[in-house]
């Protein structure tokens, strides 16, 4: 079985035989890989009226437990966006009532923001819908295949980490 990447390898191999194309044979399919993801994330999203940046706030201070608040500050770690860009996520989050900002009893110079009950079941649905999607997508691989995917995407991401 033959794709797009396997056309586009033999192409430069063809075109530029002095150079090694083999990355591209992984990382051309992670890209386009990435592609197909981004669409199926926007589309189960969607469906819950959150875009993906909502979804990863909302998230976030989902994973955080009970009573699911964070600092803005551990919201722009979380994410990886700047804190410029945090105000203006959870502004027109708590314009969609999905969060509350109010007064951290430990710090009174510092905020924090919490889910509310409607964000906290708009993200366990958008969840919901994301591993139904996701788990279609997966599903030429077997368990075990999964795994050693999981695995070796792990390792190539640490590089990147490292790096």
């Amino acid at each position: 079985m033959s794709d797009d990447v396997d056309r586009l390898v033999e192409g430069w191999s063809r075109e530029r035989p002095d150079v090694d194309v083999s990355p591209l044979q992984v990382l051309s399919r992670v890209t386009r890989l990435a592609q197909q993801l981004d669409r199926a994330r926007r589309a189960s999203f969607a469906a819950h009226r959150l875009d993906i940046w909502e979804f990863d706030v909302l998230s976030a201070l989902r994973r955080a437990g009970s009573p699911y608040e964070l600092s803005p500050g551990a919201l722009v770690r979380e994410t990886l966006v700047t804190s410029g860009t945090m105000t203006n996520r959870v502004d027109r989050l708590v314009a969609r009532q999905l969060v509350t900002r109010r007064a951290d009893p430990d710090d009174r110079r510092a905020v924090l923001v919490g889910l509310t009950a409607v964000g906290r079941e708009t993200v366990d649905a958008a969840l919901d819908a994301l591993l139904a999607s996701e788990r279609d997508l997966l599903a030429g691989l077997d368990g075990r295949d999964q795994q050693r995917l999981a695995a070796l995407l792990r390792e190539l991401t640490a590089a990147f980490h490292r790096g």
